[in-house]
């Protein structure tokens, strides 16, 4: 697959849905102002309990040191930020554009005593209040295909980076092992939105995540995109047959 929309366009895909450009941030909040009070039952929802496993093989892939900043972008609740810490990451920075993600993330913080290294930023990830050169990773956990303009988060991404500094993504990709494709759409298309109205009693925000899965890049094309925002020894790792994918990249 290839990204459908360049930034020149008036219109992006939310979903399967073509949106107005300037509409789509707001539309994205709206579903997770919606799904935050239950966001760790929908990623096990729509995981299958899996995306644990994702992402401690992403945490431990990113391998912050006790001397090393991680900006961790679309930290959503705070998943990755927590874990980071908890495997030696000196400080990290969750950001997220949603206050109400945040303020989850803020509560789960104090309850695991992870607050003192912890700095929350509520900012747009293709526009960050931050310095050039100012962290040695930068990570993002499920959270790009939800943005506007990915090129744009990429090289901010890099520019926030400091030399040698590395870009950690770890995000659903396209499944690469046949057998898996028919089951995993029924799982994505009939059973997840009914399961998000009956637990959630919210269909609607469920369906579009599982479509925004299907219009995200594949992992090819993302390489493509992370090299074109300038980072260098582009690579990634499929996980789970290709659900989902980690991709690194440096700043050199």
């Amino acid at each position: 697959m290839t990204e459908r929309n360049s930034p020149s366009d008036e219109t992006i895909d939310f979903g399967f849905r073509a949106v107005k450009r300037e509409e789509k941030a707001s539309l994205v909040r709206q579903v997770f102002d919606s799904v935050a009070p239950r966001y760790d039952l929908m990623n096990d929802l729509m995981s299958l309990g899996l995306h644990r496993a994702w992402k401690a093989a992403f945490v431990a892939a990113i391998a912050a040191s006790p001397r090393e900043a991680l900006l961790d972008l679309a930290g959503g609740t705070g998943d990755i930020s927590f874990r980071a810490l908890e495997a030696g990451a000196g400080r990290v920075i969750l950001s997220d554009i949603n206050p109400s993600m945040l303020q989850v993330a803020q509560g789960r913080a104090l309850e695991r005593g992870l607050a003192a290294n912890l700095t929350f930023l509520c900012a747009d990830a293709e526009h960050l209040p931050l310095p050039d050169r100012s962290v040695e990773k930068v990570s993002i956990a499920f959270g790009l295909r939800n943005c506007t303009d990915k090129p744009a988060v990429l090289r901010e991404a890099r520019r926030v980076l400091r030399p040698g500094g590395r870009f950690h993504c770890l995000e659903f990709s396209r499944v690469e092992v046949a057998a898996l494709a028919p089951l995993y759409d029924a799982w994505s298309f009939k059973v997840l939105p009914r399961l998000g109205a009956r637990i959630a009693q919210d269909a609607e925000s469920y369906q579009y995540l599982a479509e925004s899965i299907r219009m995200f890049p594949d992992q090819d094309t993302l390489a493509g995109m992370m090299r074109e925002a300038g980072l260098e020894r582009v690579t990634y790792r499929n996980l789970s047959g290709g659900i989902v994918a980690i991709h690194t990249g440096w700043r050199l």
